[in-house]
């Protein structure tokens, strides 16, 4: 489904919009703000950006990916004067439900079963599967950047902030280093240039997160990133640990290995991922290698 070219409004955004002063999150290049659209009353999510060519591109990626129904959608954006500034204000969709990382840390001690795990994994890989098929690699893929529409535990789960987002128009074409340290893929730890299977390795991070509580790589001294870190990142060296991970099926661990290739061309595509039988709900419920039971979450 094509979109049609972004229009940007140039008339001031509240002859539309009530803006209010109610944050409803960060985000790389700010806060975002609730708004209610005037003609309706509903409500929708305030992002502001100072213009300039960054932004613009940002915003153009970002609205290029909003008919897929797992990324968060853009329905205005305006060129307006901020406090002296040049902005663009992209009003989106209002994401009700917080952020995955926020119901990680509120399972405690109760990891998720695979089959939550799995029907996670496929909402983020839908999202993915869009942006790729555009040629558009999103390299901030987290937890804090995957908000649900609601609080209802079947709320639908969505992909936002593109701050770091860029166009693939040929492989190999990425080599301007973007990352948060825990999701980071080892290609782009280094000067060579990547592509869009840095996504690939951030859903192998989420994956394993999902299933035991903690990320397979963390630095050891309470560091963003460490120099350990990253060549344990480089290296690929992780670990399946029990008690955490011994009533995890072996597909699920397999399929973490295939995300977790420190050589990109060896790493799953995001077609290969979909297809797989562990992402597939309707194969993956009746297997008895797919586990309903929660890991113990030790580390935090």
């Amino acid at each position: 489904m094509d979109k049609p070219n972004l229009q940007i409004k140039k008339n001031a955004i509240t002859d539309d919009y009530k803006v209010t002063s109610q944050v409803l999150g960060l985000g790389i290049n700010g806060k975002v703000l609730e708004i209610f659209q005037k003609k309706t009353g509903d409500k929708y999510a305030l992002k502001m950006l100072q213009d300039c060519t960054k932004a613009r591109r940002e915003v153009e990626l970002h609205w290029r990916a909003s008919p897929c129904s797992n990324i968060v959608r853009i329905i205005d954006v305006y060129e307006n004067l901020y406090q002296g500034r040049k902005c663009l204000l992209i009003v989106m969709e209002c994401m009700d439900g917080g952020e995955l990382f926020s119901r990680i840390q509120d399972r405690g001690d109760q990891a998720f079963t695979e089959r939550e795990a799995s029907d996670i994994m496929k909402s983020i890989g839908e999202a993915i599967q869009f942006l790729h098929a555009i040629n558009i690699a999103h390299r901030d893929v987290k937890p804090e950047n995957l908000l649900y529409s609601t609080k209802r535990p079947n709320a639908l789960l969505k992909l936002t902030d593109f701050g770091f987002a860029k166009e693939t128009t040929s492989h190999n074409s990425l080599a301007t280093p973007c990352y948060t340290p825990y999701y980071v893929a080892p290609e782009v730890l280094g000067p060579e240039k990547y592509d869009k299977s840095c996504d690939m390795w951030s859903l192998g991070v989420i994956m394993y997160i999902l299933l035991c509580g903690y990320p397979p790589f963390y630095s050891n001294h309470g560091l963003a990133i460490s120099p350990g870190m990253k060549r344990r990142i480089r290296m690929g060296q992780y670990e399946f640990p029990n008690p955490e991970w011994s009533d995890v099926s072996e597909d699920a661990k397999e399929l973490i290995r295939t995300l977790l290739k420190t050589e990109p061309t060896q790493r799953m595509t995001i077609t290969e991922f979909m297809n797989h039988p562990w992402i597939n709900v309707s194969a993956v419920k009746h297997s008895s290698s797919f586990s309903d039971n929660p890991s113990v979450k030790v580390r935090c």
